[in-house]
């Protein structure tokens, strides 16, 4: 497949759209892109959309949502990140994403996360699994789900805190086991109505 070159304005779109749908779950707009990304006309997106379908780097389906071709070959030099959030503590019930939660956003490439999944960042605090590689201020990159499989490093909260333990059920209950060289931290058991924040795909050293 021939290989095409964005310019900087396609690039830019681009890169814009794709934020949008992995942060919100749904495509934008021609009104939303406009309002991202400054323009005072729909007219100037609608060309911007037409000159990147022609370039294979997107296609709009018959509602006029908009599709990232997955095996566009171009020139993704600046558009191969993606802006995910970093979040604060997360109080019981609260959505991960709210306004308040949401501390900074941080570009990471784009293929250590996958559509259609939200991911979002953590802080780890403390050493309760620095057997598993993580430590007091690295960054978790978060699959943001509320299921968890055997064996998953999972985000639960657990007294209005996010807590980072390994996922394990046995007899209707469900275990968070730590790994730590701190012989304090033990295992947290609770019922299996808890509730999964996410899963952890990544840990990025402080």
């Amino acid at each position: 497949m021939k290989k095409h070159t964005l310019n900087a304005r396609e690039t830019e779109t681009l890169k814009q759209i794709r934020n949008w749908l992995m942060s919100k779950g749904y495509s934008p707009s021609v009104r939303d892109l406009t309002a991202v990304l400054g323009y005072k006309s729909p007219r100037s997106i609608s060309v911007l959309l037409e000159q990147l379908a022609e370039k294979g780097a997107v296609k709009r389906d018959k509602k006029g949502d908009i599709q990232i071709i997955d095996n566009f070959e171009g020139d993704e030099s600046r558009v191969s990140t993606i802006d995910i959030p970093l979040v604060g503590a997360v109080a019981c019930g609260a959505p991960v994403f709210a306004e308040e939660n949401i501390i900074d956003t941080i570009p990471v490439d784009m293929r250590l996360v996958k559509a259609p999944y939200r991911y979002f960042f953590l802080a780890a605090k403390g050493d309760s699994m620095n057997l598993k590689g993580i430590n007091e201020g690295d960054l978790l990159l978060i699959r943001q789900q509320n299921t968890a499989k055997e064996g998953d490093i999972a985000v639960a909260l657990i007294n209005d805190e996010a807590t980072v333990k390994e996922f394990h059920r046995a007899k209707g209950v469900v275990i968070l086991k730590p790994h730590s060289k701190n012989p304090k931290h033990r295992p947290i058991i609770v019922t299996s109505d808890l509730m999964i924040q996410g899963i952890v795909t990544s840990v990025i050293p402080s």
